[in-house]
């Protein structure tokens, strides 16, 4: 970084924005496997949130990289890349006063890490959507499990390319044993429990 750049202070704080909304921000970060319900769990839950008067807003995969992040592609590297660029979004995000969702698969134990890492303490939130591979493969929703198998798509996770667990998350969501509805009220719930909004 040029020694040129300084960071510049606001004059409207990080507390007189969460003072404004009256919510605690945090980064709600989903992840799991292509077809585990990422998405569509995030969007029930800001559904939930809006209904409630609290103020958010959705990161997803598939729309940061029509425009953002448009110029990588998914090899290990650009995903490494991928999820830094999300985390600094998310960051800037989080510090407007919002609570952030973000669905990404983000693979990688270490960039999940690296997210946290940027966040003050308490505020990154690790949502597991645990979805057992078979069952995301018979959902396939863009059918990208079939071009996979086909081999037109390569490096792709839980196939050709790894996904790494995560061994401790704030929330641990198993799409095959619980409805949208029940998952997206699990993670309203921890957000109430834990201070960040009042219902």
């Amino acid at each position: 970084m040029s020694e040129n750049i300084v960071w510049h202070q606001h004059q409207v704080s990080h507390d007189d924005r969460c003072h404004q909304k009256s919510q605690k921000p945090c980064v709600l970060w989903f992840t799991g496997l292509s077809g585990s319900g990422k998405s569509t769990v995030a969007n029930a839950v800001e559904t939930l949130l809006f209904d409630n008067n609290n103020h958010s807003y959705l990161l997803d995969g598939d729309n940061v990289r029509h425009g953002l992040n448009n110029d990588l592609t998914f090899s290990d590297d650009d995903r490494v890349e991928n999820i830094r660029r999300i985390g600094e979004v998310a960051k800037l995000f989080a510090d407007s006063g919002l609570i952030v969702l973000s669905a990404f698969i983000s693979p990688f134990r270490s960039d999940r890490q690296q997210v946290r890492d940027l966040l003050p303490s308490g505020q990154f939130i690790e949502v597991f959507v645990d979805t057992p591979l078979e069952i995301c493969e018979q959902r396939d929703p863009k059918g990208l499990y079939k071009k996979a198998r086909a081999g037109e798509i390569k490096n792709f996770t839980g196939l050709d390319s790894p996904y790494e667990y995560p061994e401790a998350p704030e929330i641990h969501l198993e799409t095959a044993q619980e409805d949208i509805k029940e998952l997206a009220q699990k993670v309203v719930s921890y957000l109430k429990n834990n201070g960040f909004i009042d219902i």
